[in-house]
């Protein structure tokens, strides 16, 4: 018998998830404020940003499950594929809080340099993706990197000097899920819980993954990663007046704190 998507979710993504609870060193009440609302914040965009993206892609038959692996549908989307969007952003998210990334502001983070690179490589990814859709075979590929990079654009317009500067402390923080969950999904496709289409990817394969599937969570948790850790930094900036308006303010009230460490 398959396993099912939510069977797959009770072996490979709530061990880890409760994992991580249990062994989550001990911080501030104010620091498990911002850590809470920023992992809220990312809960929330995952849902709404990615439900219309997978929607479309079920439908344009990209991918599959298989028979007797789902237990319900809203739309196009499983009720497992829904727990995952959630359930993947907080294993992330809490893996960050327990590896503990440093969201310090300096003043060199406003650098143009860094923020516009980042920005136009975003950009000029945006455009590869939308290019790479109207070839068959790199549809899916085309598909994350139209939908994935126009946020990076927008995460590198703000804070590309901060992500320049830490980037020794966030990758470990990505690394380490984007790893697991691709390791699971190769289990999950060896079981059958859902098929990539071969004629919508390019069939390249890294230990029998295919690429779009790496891809999808190295993007997604690149997503979870740097928005959180740009929330700390932003409260921090927010802090030492380098930043100023009602969003910061709001941030910084509902926070109440400089960093999470």
């Amino acid at each position: 018998m398959t396993l099912s998507y939510l069977g797959f979710h009770a072996v490979f993504v709530l061990p880890p998830l409760l994992a991580l609870l249990a062994l989550r060193p001990p911080i501030t009440r104010a620091a498990g404020r911002t850590e809470r609302t920023a992992l809220t914040v990312m809960v929330v965009a995952a849902v709404l940003y990615t439900t219309p993206w997978d929607n479309y892609m079920i439908v344009q038959g990209v991918w599959s499950y298989g028979t007797g692996t789902v237990f319900a549908r809203f739309g196009a989307v499983p009720l497992g594929e829904y727990l995952f969007f959630v359930l993947q952003t907080v294993v992330t998210g809490l893996w960050l809080s327990w590896y503990g990334v440093d969201c310090s502001f300096d003043a060199g983070d406003w650098r143009p340099t860094p923020r516009a690179a980042g920005a136009v490589a975003a950009f000029g990814a945006t455009a590869a993706g939308v290019a790479f859709l109207t070839i068959p075979r790199g549809y899916y590929l085309g598909a994350i990197l139209a939908w994935a990079c126009p946020l990076f654009a927008l995460q590198w317009g703000v804070g590309g000097g901060y992500l320049a500067r830490a980037w020794r402390e966030w990758t470990p923080a990505v690394a380490l899920p984007t790893l697991y969950f691709a390791a699971a999904d190769r289990v999950a496709i060896g079981l059958g819980i859902w098929t990539i289409a071969p004629e919508s990817s390019t069939g390249v394969l890294v230990l029998g993954l295919p690429v779009e599937e790496g891809l999808f969570f190295l993007v997604t948790n690149l997503l979870v990663v740097w928005g959180m850790t740009l929330y700390g930094w932003l409260i921090d900036a927010r802090r030492v007046d380098a930043v100023s308006g009602p969003l910061f303010e709001a941030a910084e009230r509902a926070a109440g704190v400089v960093r999470w460490r």
